[in-house]
């Protein structure tokens, strides 16, 4: 178990490296084994954790995936090539993994395979996708009808008209993954404005997607064609740098290269809206909208967020609640109880590290209320073993009074392995 101590900081100034954005890494990977032949170069693929489970899952398929210089090369079999893996497919702490390849397997009528995850995987629910690849004609098993571990049979699935409930681009991918490889037409309604990574890259894989406000609609037996793909960096990654730049005076960041994908960038229009100082600049915008974004010291007022907003922050709102806690007034979110069933109970979480930081802070089924300003102290923080907590509560480190410990620190390796050394850099240049 490792322990990081974060202690107070005047300045914070720099141009980070952003890590490859996690979302677009996972797809990269999968959507280049499932071409039929030719090999897709992917560069600046998130080294992580996370991205690492889905590259080990696919070469126990019979994928060969190989790393050279900077670049990691995907050779397409096409997923009526995969084969039935030799051991348990294990997806580590990634939720992504699981459910896309959830969607993939259930539609090889050639293998069997047993998918399982770490401790924090195996309580994620996981029946909300199997559900409608079951109405496709799935052979999913569940532990207690709802987690991993799981195993799937192959079988040759039929499209379906399907409702969906909940804004989870996993889901909504799983469902689409699967309809490429089914009989007939898939068409989703519903909660469909969540990510649209999926919606993107299938596109530049040569799947044809039709899709507006109201549904998706994908034909069946379309076939993915390898094509070269650079990985913008991750916008959630740069939250946190953002974050710290607005909350430190005299403080700068300049951030290159970044997806400002408008189902990813809800966190930089929440900042502007709290009075932050936040200039971007689209540079590239095939596939995915990429650019520049500049931070620098605000003073911040408080908040309102509601259910339609939540989907394009979800993995933002640990970070957004430590914002909120030196905002002027008071901030409410609603609409956010996807957050309780992330890596850990985020809610609970935030809150936890919060009060031991000595912030008030009143949580509700859905999200949270802070009165702001307050101060913050220096606490010993509960990771939860959850990435985003661990560099949340880093960034309020920086400002509180007194030492703060981050427990278990070692879980940013999930999203961002080079967190507390790039923090390292950011201070000492100043």
């Amino acid at each position: 178990m490792v322990e990081k101590c974060i202690t107070n900081v005047k300045i914070i100034r720099g141009s980070p490296l952003i890590p490859g954005d996690k979302s677009i890494s996972h797809r990269a990977l999968l959507f280049g084994a499932m071409s039929s032949g030719g090999v897709t170069t992917v560069s600046h693929l998130l080294n992580s954790a996370d991205v690492n489970s889905t590259a080990s899952c696919l070469s126990a398929l019979g994928v060969k995936i190989e790393k050279v210089d900077q670049k990691t090369l995907v050779y397409g079999k096409g997923a009526e090539n995969f084969i039935t893996p030799q051991a348990i497919l294990d997806c580590g702490n990634s939720g992504t993994t699981m459910r896309l390849l959830m969607g993939i397997l259930s539609a090889c009528p050639q293998l069997e395979a047993t998918l399982t995850g770490d401790f924090s995987l195996v309580k994620r629910p996981m029946k909300r996708v199997a559900e409608p690849l079951n109405l496709m004609g799935a052979s999913i098993k569940l532990t207690n009808d709802n987690f991993a571990p799981m195993t799937i049979k192959g079988n040759a699935l039929n499209g379906v008209n399907y409702h969906l409930k909940i804004a989870s681009a996993q889901i909504k991918t799983a469902i689409m993954l699967a309809g490429i490889l089914a009989r007939g037409e898939t068409v989703i309604t519903g909660e469909i404005h969540s990510r649209d990574h999926t919606e993107r890259m299938l596109a530049h894989f040569g799947i044809l997607v039709e899709s507006n406000d109201k549904e998706i609609k994908i034909r069946g037996g379309q076939k993915f064609k390898a094509n070269d793909i650079t990985v913008p960096g991750d916008p959630s990654t740069a939250a946190f740098w953002l974050a710290a730049a607005s909350l430190i005076e005299n403080s700068e960041i300049t951030l290159e290269n970044i997806s400002l994908n408008k189902t990813r960038t809800g966190f930089i229009e929440i900042l502007k809206r709290m009075g932050a100082h936040i200039e971007t600049k689209v540079t590239l915008t095939n596939p995915e909208p990429v650019g520049s974004i500049k931070a620098s010291f605000a003073k911040l007022k408080a908040v309102v967020i509601s259910e339609h907003e939540i989907p394009s922050l979800i993995d933002e709102l640990p970070i957004f609640a430590v914002l909120a806690s030196q905002a002027v007034g008071k901030t409410v979110i609603t609409g956010a109880e996807e957050l309780r069933v992330k890596e850990t109970d985020r809610i609970e979480a935030i809150a936890v590290n919060l009060r031991n930081m000595g912030i008030k802070i009143e949580t509700t089924p859905d999200g949270f209320i802070i009165d702001g300003p307050q101060k913050l102290h220096g606490a010993k923080i509960n990771s939860f073993h959850d990435h985003r907590i661990a560099m949340s509560f880093s960034i309020a480190g920086l400002i509180a009074n007194g030492p703060t410990t981050i427990c278990d620190a070692e879980c940013v390796d999930i999203s961002y392995p080079n967190f507390f050394s790039t923090l390292e850099e950011l201070v000492k240049n100043h």
